[in-house]
């Protein structure tokens, strides 16, 4: 039977950070000059990681995401790749990256067991490209989308992900949607949100999935929904262009999904995040790093699951006005360590 927290969701999904270094610095994630980096002493081992998931899975995880910052900076990931990849109980094993480093490490983390692949895309053109991440690494990341996609195939359940800012990059949804199109990988727009380092969010900078639909549809024609019968508690609602095309969209900041969530996240050294948008997590480093055995870990786990009644998302969405999160000093509040 499945552990439920105070709302009746299960503890499912789990979205893991392997590191809080990035080799971009995307404005709505790291938009200051300067940060405090994780102590390395304190990254949490490959065995570590795996300790942590083998305790969720026995609670009912069987989704697993890898993130970062950059979780391909990680030195000999598929090494962890492959130790994730051997828990039967994992239905789903995937990774988030800005895919700089794909074209390198695609074959080596298929091989390995890396079974989903999400890959940050804001934009096509690569003066845009430049602005919003203050690097020059469009080219690498289509490489890398390309390289994977000769390896897994149009059906290997590969992502592109799109965080859309309106008068910044609203402009391309067509061009990016054909491009994930010709490429056989599944675009999922998503709303920017006002979390962790977006300190430069404002409301109307957001556009919303009604919005996106409409447009769409003028372009490519009728736009009709269409479930995903693999996920359906997944943060995406999918939709079906008149051609068969797949596309997502992420409406968390107009149309939040809280009621739904089964997700929680770990940052790279081992603080548990019930939501994206809680200001407080669980230090599981210090537990496993001052001897708990399996049995105490995973009692503290269901215990702090079954007590969770976070709804952030929904909250945010009822204040009478949202304004940019602060820039604070504990690096866990960003993006980039927290994990998307």
């Amino acid at each position: 039977m499945s552990l439920l927290d105070r709302h009746g969701r299960p503890l499912r999904n789990l979205r893991l950070s392997v590191t809080d270094r990035c080799n971009l610095r995307c404005a709505y994630c790291m938009p200051e000059e300067s940060y405090q980096w994780l102590p390395r002493k304190d990254l949490l081992s490959f065995e570590e990681l795996a300790v942590l998931v083998r305790a969720f899975v026995e609670l009912g995880v069987t989704r697993l995401r890898l993130t970062g910052g950059e979780p391909l900076l990680r030195r000999n990931l598929p090494a962890l790749v492959r130790q994730l990849a051997s828990v039967p109980q994992l239905e789903d094993l995937a990774i988030t990256t800005n895919g700089l480093l794909l074209a390198d490490q695609a074959r080596t983390l298929v091989e390995a067991g890396m079974g989903r692949f999400s890959i940050s895309l804001d934009s096509l053109r690569p003066e845009r490209v430049r602005e919003l991440t203050r690097r020059d690494g469009l080219a690498d990341t289509l490489r890398g989308i390309e390289t994977l996609q000769a390896i897994v195939g149009k059906h290997g359940g590969t992502k592109i992900d799109t965080v859309v800012m309106r008068g910044t990059n609203d402009d391309e949804l067509e061009d990016l949607l054909s491009y994930a199109r010709d490429v056989g990988a599944e675009l999922r727009f998503i709303e920017y949100m006002d979390v962790g380092g977006a300190t430069r969010w404002s409301m109307d900078k957001v556009v919303s999935r009604a919005e996106m639909l409409e447009r769409l549809a003028r372009s490519f024609g009728a736009v009709e929904a269409a479930p995903d019968a693999d996920d359906p508690r997944a943060p995406a609602d999918r939709y079906r262009l008149p051609d068969g095309t797949l596309f997502g969209i992420i409406s968390s900041t107009t149309q939040p999904f809280c009621g739904e969530c089964d997700r929680s996240r770990v940052t790279a050294d081992g603080m548990w995040f019930l939501c994206l948008y809680a200001r407080g997590g669980h230090d599981l480093r210090s537990m496993l790093r001052g001897g708990a055995t399996h049995e105490a870990l995973v009692d503290f786990l269901r215990e702090v699951w079954t007590g969770r009644s976070h709804r952030g998302a929904e909250e945010r969405l009822a204040q009478e006005m949202r304004v940019a999160p602060p820039a604070g000093e504990d690096p866990h509040v960003e993006m980039h360590t927290r994990g998307g």
